[in-house]
């Protein structure tokens, strides 16, 4: 096995397009999300809808079908690009790209073949390479950027079934995304597909989660409970990479491809391995920037929440009936959200912002009980009881084609200029370590027992949480590394295809446009911290028609029936602005 790694290694080193790469040496705050390109040789604009876009007559446009299930034309895979290389390639510091990079298998009459999955693949790490190439006519191609890629579900083949590893698929991903994966992580890719990236050496790592392990629907393992499982190996993998990057006093990104959905209308992971991520996020919480996902092509949010972790059985999963219904059990959860104090949170960010230490924000008095208790509810002034999931819509068109680019905060980061390119980073990426077995037990199941619940004790090693001094990480309170807010942007093809027919254009272009921002005037997030997404979220949950109103917002304009504008607003933003709203039920 060993001699056969190091063979499609060697292999891949000689490519010259798979040298090492490196990074920008100036930051720019901000970063490309894109997810499920899902491009298809086959392809053919004016054939049918019904025949996944490849023969017949229909309706079919040269940038794709939107609405529909056919995947995605090599047209708009290619203005994409160029449309990333004329207005982001020298604005973003690094590309998240969770996966999905093959077509669907849904034509009988031409099947998928593992080769075309990975040539599609190969087709897509080719143009990042040859977008962020520094120097094109260097006899080593070198990067200007990191790229983290992930697998998919429909990147194997069957789709959804993923076999523990080392198995064909690590081994000629290795190959294909070999300018992306670090040196000293080539080895732990082939073994399980997972591995970290120091983005910003020495300060912020992106760890790609290889999904599959954790995915419901792949019936090649079972969960994250038995040690045999890769699923689990993967939880005690990062479990380790965040012990480890904590004693680093380093920040950590993670991105993955399937989300780990968990509501009465879907759960796309094992229960195993939803318990365990949502106890290790929230273990490492000062660690943990925020979480990064696709797959499921509606944009919305996941909210986890730490007082779920029960280390128990399983529960079985429970199938959706469609997205809006999944759309509604979310509102549902959030509709059972603590509800603090009138005016609560705007007194607490001027405390804060005035410097008020977290344990003088209330004071002791019966008049000041209630917003005691409510703070104990959502774990302090941070809302640390919760973490945050960001799900992306799709490229794409089962709406409309979207990508997005996500501001962080860079104040105070030291500049990278005098440091190590990320694929030269002298990263201490130690092997698993082992817990002593008297390890603490996590706050989570001591607050159980304190409100006298049966949470059951979990029968593996919890990590330690943060310090008691330890401040706020920044998924929860703003610094360095920090969500800003992100900027969702999207192609209207079905505007542009009218255009090319009117036109009759013989070099169609794709001009993504700004769908709406996160401290617009609807959402008013300040920053993407847990809390603000606590406060969006309880704002979407409000039972009243009016809860909220803006006369300028076109969704308003067109509504027929009372509605939460601000749900109204999430809903018609799931489906990228391609549904009518007014048409759901």
């Amino acid at each position: 096995m060993l001699l056969l790694f190091l063979g499609f290694l060697a292999a891949a080193i000689a490519n010259p397009l798979q040298q090492p790469l490196t990074v920008a040496s100036q930051l720019h705050g901000r970063f490309l999300h894109i997810t499920d390109f899902h491009p298809d040789r086959l392809y053919k604009p004016g054939t049918s809808l019904d025949r996944s876009c490849h023969r017949g007559k229909g309706p079919s446009g040269y940038f794709g079908a939107e609405g529909s299930d056919c995947d995605a034309p090599l047209s708009l895979i290619d203005e994409t690009f160029r449309w990333i290389e004329d207005n982001l390639k020298d604005e973003i510091d690094f590309v998240i790209w969770t996966g999905d990079s093959a077509r669907h298998d849904n034509d009988e009459k031409t099947p998928r073949t593992a080769d075309e999955i990975l040539d599609l693949n190969t087709y897509l790490s080719q143009k990042w390479v040859d977008i962020f190439t520094q120097n094109r006519a260097a006899s080593v191609a070198r990067l200007s950027v990191p790229v983290i890629p992930t697998f998919g579900n429909n990147d194997i083949m069957p789709h959804n079934i993923f076999d523990e590893g080392p198995n064909k698929w690590t081994k000629r991903f290795a190959e294909i995304w070999n300018p992306f994966i670090p040196e000293d992580q080539r080895h732990t890719f082939v073994l399980g597909g997972w591995f970290t990236t120091e983005v910003i050496p020495g300060q912020l790592a992106v760890i790609s989660l290889n999904t599959m392990y954790f995915f419901d629907s792949n019936s090649a393992v079972d969960g994250c409970k038995a040690k045999s499982e890769p699923g689990y190996e993967h939880m005690e993998w990062l479990r380790a990479q965040l012990k480890t990057l904590r004693s680093r006093n380093m920040k950590a990104i993670l991105m993955g491809h399937v989300p780990p959905a968990h509501s009465s209308e879907k759960r796309n992971w094992d229960e195993t391995c939803w318990q365990k991520y949502t106890l290790w996020i929230h273990q490492y919480r000062d660690v943990v920037v925020g979480t990064l996902y696709g797959h499921m092509n509606i944009d919305h949010f996941i909210m986890q929440d730490s007082d779920e972790v029960r280390i128990a059985s399983a529960d079985g999963q429970v199938s959706t009936n469609s997205k809006s219904d999944y759309l509604e059990s979310l509102r549902s959860q959030w509709s059972s959200l603590p509800s603090p104090p009138t005016g609560f949170f705007e007194e607490l960010d001027a405390e804060l912002e005035a410097g008020a230490a977290p344990d003088t924000l209330v004071k002791k008095g019966k008049k000041e009980k209630k917003k005691r208790k409510f703070l104990e509810k959502i774990g302090g002034p941070w809302a640390e009881r919760y973490s945050i999931s960001l799900v992306s819509p799709s490229l794409v068109p089962n709406y409309f084609p979207s990508l997005r680019v996500i501001d962080y905060n860079i104040t105070g980061v030291a500049d990278v200029a005098n440091r190590p390119a990320w694929y030269d980073a002298d990263a201490d990426h130690t092997p698993l370590e082992t817990e002593s077995e008297d390890a603490s037990e996590p706050e989570i199941q001591k607050k159980k027992k304190k409100k006298g619940k049966k949470g059951k004790k979990p029968d593996f090693k919890v990590p330690d949480g943060p310090s008691p001094t330890a401040p706020p990480g920044p998924a929860y309170s703003n610094q360095p590394f920090t969500f800003l807010g992100y900027t969702q942007y999207y192609a209207n093809i079905t505007r542009i295809q009218e255009e090319i027919d009117a036109n009759q254009s013989e070099d169609p272009r794709i001009d993504f446009e700004v769908e709406y921002t996160t401290n617009d005037d609807v959402y008013r997030m300040k920053d993407l911290t847990v809390r603000s997404f606590f406060q969006l979220a309880g704002r979407i949950a409000e039972e009243e028609a009016q809860a909220e109103t803006d006369s300028s917002a076109d969704w308003l304009a067109k509504k027929k029936k009372p509605m939460n504008t601000i749900w109204r607003a999430f809903l018609e933003r799931a489906f990228v602005g391609y549904e009518n709203i007014d048409d759901l039920d």
